[in-house]
């Protein structure tokens, strides 16, 4: 009797434990975690999009596709391991989404961040090498790196100040028909940002900003609106910075007759709002206007920032033409560059 009763206990001990378990699980895989968010975040960096399904799975395609096996340790362990080598970096090592932006800062002139991991190695591959390999994808980019810059990838702290100003381009054409309140809308930086000789935000670095409101046209002329508010400006190394159309911003678009809202701007009725208008973005207000493909923005910085930039005299300087000059290093022992991969 006392066996079975024990038996009977075990059973049921197994039972609450699996359920609860499975609610675990099922909690992780349903709600907004932090742990859901940092996910999906390096499934954007890997992949191009958040993937789908129970978050063990995900966490393990991530971690063969990178790194060929799956990582130890708990769920929490791993994930921050993963972002920590995908996104963050540490003191002495840079993150993956700074070197391959530094790899194809220097092959491309510019780098592709909206792109997939795999397919922005592929590229690199094919134009470094003619055609693309295989294997794991952190190990792929570190051959390359060791190919291209032999004497290791360097980094740099860079403070962009509050005001400067950057130039995008809108990247699809926006009309009333085609987005909707939600929608996040990218633009390309179109001309790299130097401070010192380091390369901090790279052309095709992406300006982030958001559809707040859309309004058809209706009847007896009365006129459509899309809103949209300017969020932030991607670095080369990552990093998300609060923007906004500021003083300095409006001052170069009414100087630039290519962008929203200048004089001879492809789109007319757009309305310029600072941080006291729906946090510094602009209104379209017409009859189903457009924002074409390619219509230039300036933005600004709102606040001083500190990020990791390339320092481009220490190992290679990109040309016009697309081929890659390897000159002297005389900043390589400064003190502010971080030496990665053995130096």
């Amino acid at each position: 009797m006392k066996i079975r009763v024990s038996m009977l206990f075990v059973l049921m001990v197994c039972l609450f434990a699996n359920r609860a378990f499975a609610a675990d699980e099922t909690a992780l895989n349903t709600e907004d975690t932090p742990q859901q968010q940092s996910l999906e975040r390096v499934e954007e960096i890997v992949y191009g999009a958040p993937s789908s399904g129970g978050m063990f799975l995900r966490l393990a395609r991530v971690e063969r596709d990178l790194f060929g096996m799956e990582l130890p340790g708990s769920l929490t362990e791993r994930q921050q391991a993963l972002r920590s080598f995908v996104e963050e970096g540490t003191a002495t090592q840079p993150s993956l989404v700074y070197k391959i932006g530094v790899a194809e800062w220097v092959t491309l002139n510019r780098v592709h961040p909206s792109l997939p991991l795999s397919d922005r190695m592929t590229n690199l591959e094919i134009a470094l090498e003619g055609e693309p390999q295989v294997g794991a994808l952190s190990a792929r980019l570190e051959r390359i790196l060791t190919k291209l810059l032999p004497n290791g990838v360097y980094s740099a702290p860079v403070q962009i100040p509050a005001g400067t100003v950057f130039k995008g381009a809108f990247t699809k054409t926006l009309t009333v028909r085609n987005v909707s309140v939600g929608d996040k809308i990218e633009l390309s930086i179109i001309e790299d940002f130097t401070s010192g000789g380091t390369v901090a935000v790279a052309k095709g670095n992406r300006i982030f900003a958001e559809v707040t409101k859309v309004k058809m046209p209706r009847s007896f002329g009365r006129t459509s609106e899309i809103n949209v508010n300017f969020k932030d400006l991607e670095s080369l190394d990552g990093r998300m910075s609060p923007i906004t159309l500021g003083a300095q911003a409006k001052k170069a678009m009414e100087l630039d007759s290519g962008t929203v809202g200048a004089a001879g701007a492809s789109i007319a009725g757009a309305v310029l709002l600072g941080p006291l208008g729906l946090a510094g973005g602009f209104l379209v207000r017409g009859s189903d206007k457009q924002i074409k493909e390619g219509t230039l923005m300036y933005v600004e910085i709102t606040e001083a920032v500190t990020v990791t930039g390339y320092p481009i005299a220490a190992s290679t300087v990109p040309a016009d033409d697309g081929t890659v000059y390897t000159g002297p290093s005389p900043t390589q022992q400064t003190s502010d560059f971080v030496p990665i991969d053995g130096e």
